[in-house]
């Protein structure tokens, strides 16, 4: 369960994204959230029941070019 207060929102809520990673891999492109989702740095998700969220960045969205050369 979440200890954080206010708590994080569940695996099954539409907002489950907001919930506080617990563990945040940045070189493998994952972090798991609190809820016990697996988010995924291209947006697609892993539910705790195994459920695959397919990536749902918007279309159209700038990709991240911080460092990149010019």
């Amino acid at each position: 369960m979440c200890a954080h207060n206010p708590p994080c929102p569940v695996a099954e809520a539409p907002d489950r994204e907001a919930a506080q990673p617990l563990r945040h891999r940045p070189e493998q492109g994952w972090s798991l959230l609190c809820n016990g989702v697996l988010l995924f740095e291209d947006t697609g998700e892993l539910l705790p029941d195994g459920r695959v969220i397919t990536p749902h960045r918007p279309l159209g969205a700038p990709l991240d070019t911080a460092g990149a050369a010019s």
